[in-house]
């Protein structure tokens, strides 16, 4: 049979055909496969089955690139006028500052590019495929869109699957739907608007078979994968740039036209004036170089790169420096489930056995725990407050007066194919992890038993198996028949579990004498199902001597029903107070998953994720059916959003950026990459995470808890406020020299400060007394305050004030005392030197005021106890400061290259005295405007 293949655009609408019509539309068989000639075929018009990108610009384009941008453009102007002026030293400095930057940007997007590449491998494989009706092994390179492909428990799925057969097939595809438990497999055909996660009868490239065995028709290759349109989205979609980042493009390219516009103004007033080209020149450059912030760039760096550094001690790695900053100013943390505010291990926590109710401690596989009876469970996400201080104890007893739940456990350990063991620890966080080889449902069972010290090596011996029957959808459970060696004539018992509907169904009306209360059992399985439990029900059944084989008919009637065991993947402890701090820190937690709607709905309660005392949640198809209005008012009144598909994340976190909030996104699977990449910071597990999200990522988390969040926003908010404080302090001083240079040439006087000096100012005298704020220590409260307002721009109006103010101030300062000693000595050199000495001290006031130091010595004037802290760094940036400027006016050297005087102690004494008024007009400065 030939064919020709029909255009390969994805897997999307093949879940609603039946097996066979599927492969008839790439001329496969469902038992033979495709011919070999067909192969060449498909190869040859789909190609390999790897990813493909759009090629990207080439690495010597990509530096270029870098140097793109305004606050960029003045600098280089800067150092071109500098080497005009024949100061070569100082233009190599700040072209320097240019270079360092676009460095720092073309590795870090190089880094991003990484997460294409990531993808590829985490579908490269090999696969059983059958060809011309023979079983071959290839490269998953090789699969073409027909092949016919074997899976077993152990194998990636190479590629999009139409499942043809399933025998008890289970695959997790947690790294793509968010789903926390292996998925069960069917074939039969679904409904066209089935979502990803329920597709039951498609298995999707990158995925694992945890169980059972299968085969299907490969209908997507590459990029037409699940996997594949994920890599679109990455590739296509755009890397925004930080808030920071644009609200400092926003400033520099204003300080841009302003300072062009000042500078031409300059030399046009003076020329009109008659004064000469010469000297109009050097005013405009001197104007110009006063009112470029050349140290801003670098302080800016060295801030975020300590903030980095903070991060990296409290288990964030920051990929990109200007996330640091971002992180502090997120309003809306939007996380996956599974495995970030979750354990990613399924945990028994309510136990129904024997007409009373238990409620187990413990979470995830580790044996560490207790069962304990209770009458309610109602609140089943206060289990660990509730257990009582002697474990073994409360274990002990309950067991040896409980032996109905003694019996429900042992079923579920023995009616079990998994088994744990310990891991070694991988994190560095000093201890082991408990890990399920097999199913994780199956893992929790076993958990639970060893919470009553059942251990299946001791109880196995004497309850050998002797036949099994696999879970099987159709039947919706599993049994196993054992023969226990204490029986007095040799009798077999069957152990079974599966849902509730089907083993219920085959139980006997009577328990140990009493009637089966169904209507207590159901109201039971509804309590739990709605805090999210996933509920099993396990029966036994004695059977005669010398049976020793197990079929679907034995299990008909008369099963005893021994109990029920509801598990969940729970939420991490330090995640619910994690939460709960971002909450108070006025951010916004939502959930975001591929899980089951009640599943996610009932974590999110016990997360604490409430808003206006309910938890609204929308799963993945009510999404669909929303526009963008509508879609912009659930993610405004929404907590949980279930079900959804990559794509749909994606479009969450743009609809919640048009409404202006600054998105964090947490994540660890290939489906959450797009999400990641586009939201304003997005953070990836860096344990537990696929390597498609880690590249995706600008943060990691080491210790994959999301707790570790709350303190990168504390460590982001401090940056921004160091920042902040650092545009605070240099800004004034640009101002002032502006002033003054702009005045003395409209006003043809002598200039006060010659362009050299100012750059000095700038470049020296800045970064000495400005890098020290960068080491500012955290405020007090600094988790107490609001976010603040996304769309304040970097100068604030309370900050426009302060800078307004000083560099009034400090213009007053430089011009007064220029002229006072001018007009008294006649030495121009002499004022100039003594006007830059007066405005160096009163920076050192200014910078005191508002740093920790000069707060914490304030509060202690006034009786308040405001600890001084780590300030050492304040410390040696003034004693740096003076030492400098000693050098600037007293060594010759300095006084040729600057052309500054030497001076006397009175003259040292005179510049310092008018810097003492600062200490008035700083604490009114604070007072309009608190960095903090």
């Amino acid at each position: 049979m030939t064919t020709t293949a029909k255009p390969q655009s994805s897997a999307q609408e093949f879940h609603q055909l039946s097996a066979d019509a599927a492969a008839h539309q790439f001329g496969s068989d469902l038992t033979a496969g495709l011919t070999a000639a067909l192969v060449d075929q498909q190869r040859g018009h789909y190609g390999l089955n790897e990813l493909t990108v759009k090629p990207g610009k080439p690495a010597w384009l990509r530096f270029l690139l870098q140097f793109n941008q305004a606050l960029l453009y003045i600098l280089i102007v800067a150092g071109a006028i500098k080497a005009f002026l024949g100061a070569w030293t100082n233009a190599a400095v700040i072209w320097g500052v240019t270079i360092i930057n676009a460095v720092i940007g073309f590795v870090q997007e190089s880094k991003a590019e990484g997460a294409i590449a990531a993808l590829a491998k985490a579908v490269t494989t090999e696969a059983t495929v059958i060809r011309d009706g023979q079983k071959q092994r290839i490269s998953s390179e090789e699969i073409v869109p027909g092949d016919l492909v074997l899976l077993t428990s152990g194998d990636k799925v190479p590629a999009d699957l139409r499942l043809v057969s399933a025998r008890n097939l289970q695959i997790d595809e947690s790294a793509l739907t968010g789903e926390s438990v292996p998925v069960e497999k069917l074939t039969a055909p679904l409904q066209p608007d089935t979502p990803l996660a329920e597709r039951l009868n498609m298995a999707y490239a990158g995925s694992f078979v945890t169980f059972g065995q299968g085969s299907g028709i490969v209908v997507a290759t590459a990029n037409a994968t699940e996997v594949g349109r994920i890599s679109q989205s990455l590739g296509q979609s755009t890397n925004l740039s930080t808030p920071l980042t644009r609200k400092f493009a926003q400033f520099s390219h204003k300080l841009l036209y302003i300072i062009l516009a000042l500078a031409t103004l300059t030399m046009a007033v003076g020329i009109a004036q008659g004064q000469p080209l010469a000297g109009m020149f050097e005013a405009a450059v001197a104007l110009a170089v006063s009112a470029i912030p050349e140290g801003l760039p670098a302080v800016v760096t060295v801030t975020l790169a300590i903030g980095v550094n903070r991060m990296a001690r409290r288990h964030a790695i920051v990929r990109k420096l200007p996330a640091v900053e971002t992180l502090g100013g997120a309003t809306v943390i939007c996380s996956d489930k599974t495995g970030t505010l979750t354990e990613n291990q399924m945990t028994v926590q309510a136990i129904y056995a024997g007409q009373r109710r238990y409620r187990v401690s413990g979470t995830g596989y580790s044996p560490d725990g207790a069962i304990y009876e209770t009458r309610t469970w109602d609140s089943l996400h206060d289990v660990e407050s509730d257990v009582e201080s002697d474990a073994e104890s409360v274990q002990e007893s309950v067991i040896d007066a409980a032996p109905m739940l003694r019996e429900c456990l042992i079923a579920g350990l023995m009616c079990n194919d998994s088994h744990l063991e310990v891991s070694e620890d991988s994190q560095g966080q000093g201890q082991d992890r408990w890990v399920v080889i097999g199913d994780p449902t199956e893992g929790a069972l076993i958990a639970a038993a060893s919470k009553a010290n059942l251990h299946a090596d001791a109880i196995a011996p004497s309850l050998p198996r002797l036949d099994s029957i696999p879970f099987e959808s159709q039947f919706q459970y599993m049994a196993t028949l054992h023969e226990p060696q204490d029986a007095p004539r040799g009798e077999t018992v069957i152990y079974v579990k599966g849902s509730v509907e089907a083993v219920l169904g085959r139980c006997q009306p009577t328990l140990e004498g009493r009637a089966l209360d169904r209507h207590e059992i159901e109201q039971n399985v509804e309590t739990m199902a709605k805090q999210g439990l996933r509920v099993l029900a396990f029966a036994k059944k004695p059977m005669p001597a010398d049976h020793d084989s197990l079929d679907h008919h034995d299990l008909e009637t008369g099963l005893m029903f021994l109990g029920m065991q509801g598990m969940i993947d729970p939420p991490r402890a330090e995640a619910i107070a994690a939460v709960r701090s971002c909450q108070s820190a006025g951010i916004q937690v939502k959930m975001i998953t591929g899980d089951h709607i009640t599943t996610a709905t009932a974590i999110a309660e016990r997360i604490g994720l409430q808003k206006a005392g309910q938890v609204r949640a929308f799963d993945g198809q009510q999404l669909t059916r929303m526009d963008d209005a509508e879609l912009s008012q659930a993610v405004e009144d929404g907590v949980v959003f279930a079900r959804v598909a990559p794509e749909q994340k994606f479009r969450l976190v743009e609809a919640l950026q048009r409404r202006g909030e600054i998105v964090a996104m947490t994540g660890d699977g290939v489906n959450d990459a797009p999400a990641l990449r586009q939201a304003d910071i997005g953070i990836a597990m860096g344990g537990a995470g696929t390597d498609v999200a880690r590249e995706a990522s600008d943060m990691l988390l080491t210790d994959d808890n999301f707790a570790s969040i709350e303190a990168a926003v504390e460590e982001g908010r401090t940056v921004y406020q160091n920042l902040r404080k650092a545009i605070a302090f240099i800004l004034p001083v640009n101002g002032g020299e502006s002033m003054t240079i702009l005045l003395s040439a409209l006003f043809a006087r002598d200039l006060p400060i010659l362009s050299l000096q100012v750059l000095w100012l700038n470049m020296v005298n800045s970064v000495a007394m400005t890098v020290p704020l960068a080491f500012e220590p955290k405020s007090e409260g600094v988790m107490e305050n609001l976010p603040r307002n996304p769309r304040e721009p970097l100068l604030s109006k309370s900050l426009l004030q302060r800078i307004v103010l000083i560099s009034v101030f400090n213009w007053v300062l430089i011009f007064g005392m220029f002229e006072w000693i001018r007009q008294t000595t006649g030495n121009i050199a002499l004022a100039r030197t003594m006007a830059i000495q007066a405005l160096v001290g009163g920076r050192v006031v200014y910078l005191l005021s508002i740093s920790h130091l000069g707060r914490a010595l304030m509060s202690k004037l006034r009786g308040q106890a405001i600890p001084i802290g780590d300030t050492k760094a304040i410390v040696i940036g003034i004693v740096s400061t003076v030492v400098l400027q000693i050098m600037f006016s007293q060594w010759s050297a300095m006084n040729t290259l600057f052309g500054t005087a030497p001076l006397s102690l009175n003259q040292w004494l005179i510049c310092l005295l008018p810097a003492l008024p600062m200490v008035p007009v700083a604490l009114f400065a604070n007072r309009l405007d608190r960095p903090d």
